[in-house]
């Protein structure tokens, strides 16, 4: 399986590498990977759907 990092996932989805790292983070990028610092993701995976505003994720 290929991975890219947050940085080459942030030009093919066209957001900041650091919101990348926090959707990470916050278990809404599938298959992504913890190594050391650096997240890496699959490349087959699309940008995540963005929550409407105001809205919370129920846990």
């Amino acid at each position: 399986m290929e991975y890219m990092t947050t940085i080459e996932a942030s030009k093919k989805w066209n957001i900041s590498s650091r919101r990348i790292s926090k959707l990470c983070s916050e278990g809404r990028v599938e298959g992504a990977v913890l190594k050391g610092k650096t997240w890496l993701i699959p490349e087959r995976n699309e940008k995540p759907r963005e929550l409407k505003p105001g809205r919370k994720k129920k846990l």
